[in-house]
Parts: structure tokens; sequence; C-alpha cells
């Protein structure tokens, strides 16, 4: 995390929470004081409820999971000093978990500072999850570009999908069913 406090990045990303989700919307930032390497986990929850975990220890079981997926389905064996494929593969690693939805604590701080410094139509337009799903629960994105966006959500990441029909449903903009 870049040289800001969780409290100010917090206040920030809930000023530029759309009114209708003001109170409903909560980020949270949890450090284990006794845990060797004093890291933790943040999650967004929803009327009180956890809907989204992003945990340093779950983020690193999974990037080793995968980085081992990948060497077996591509029969590469391990070589501590080819510092360069472990490197290529653990990059290809962390891409596909982050895909799929698994971020560390230090990567939800990252990208919440990242989204406080772009644009809100950059914001829309990332390809980073987390960036998106602050875009979509921002108050800059108004109810007609909502509107607009229904085609492009239903093709993305399901825990993007829910933030989206949460805002919509906040703003009483109807959607058909799924």
């Amino acid at each position: 995390m870049q040289n800001q406090h969780w409290s100010k990045t917090k206040q920030q990303l809930e000023h530029f929470l759309c009114e209708s989700l003001r109170h409903r919307v909560c980020f949270h930032n949890i450090r284990y004081r006794k845990a060797p390497d004093r890291r933790g986990r943040a999650f967004i929850t929803v009327d009180k409820k956890e809907v989204f975990n992003m945990c340093t220890i779950t983020s690193a079981r999974a990037l080793y999971k995968k980085e081992h997926d990948i060497r077996t389905e591509q029969n590469i064996k391990y070589d501590i000093s080819d510092t360069e494929t472990n490197r290529k593969l653990d990059d290809m690693a962390h891409e596909q978990i982050k895909t799929s939805g698994i971020f560390a604590q230090y990567e939800f701080l990252d990208a919440a500072i990242e989204f406080l410094n772009m644009p809100i139509q950059a914001s829309l337009q990332s390809n980073h999850l987390l960036i998106k799903i602050f875009a979509v629960l921002d108050r800059r994105t108004g109810k007609r570009r909502l509107r607009r966006m229904k085609d492009l959500i239903s093709g993305e990441h399901d825990i993007l999908q829910y933030f989206y029909r949460i805002r919509c449903e906040a703003e009483g903009i109807t959607l058909p069913s799924q």
C-alpha cells in the first residue's frame, strides 16, 4: 500500500459511494497484529453481510496451487536457479487467480488507491475486477450509464454482476431476471 492510511482511503471510498448505497455497503480492512507478517484481510459488506473477502493467506494458497497446476500441465520441473521461468509462471498464476476473483488484502488496498486516482470512465473500462466494482458503486456512475452497461456486465465475474444488481436495485433500475 502506498503511503496512505486505511482510515483516509476508507473515507474517500465511502465519499464516492452512491447515495442509495451509502449506509448499506461498507469497506473493511483488518490486520492481525499477532500474525507473523501482520497481514489480514479486507472485505466488503452489504447490509452488514460479508459478500466479498480478500484474504492474504487464501490468496497465497491459491497462487501456490495455481502455479503448481500450471507446472504440472506444462510439465515444467521446479528449478530454483531458473528465476526467469519461475517469475513468468508466478505472474501467469497471479493473473489467473485475480481473474477468478481471488485477491490479497494488499491488492484490495492498492486497487482502492488506484481507483481514487483515476477518472470514472477509466475505472469503468479497467480490466481490474476491484476497480470495476468500485466504479459500479460510485456516485459518478449515473442511471443512464448503468442502463447502458447491462449487456457488458452480463459477461463479467459473478461478484461484479452482484454489485451491479444491488446498485441497479438501489437506484430503481429494473433488470431482466436471470
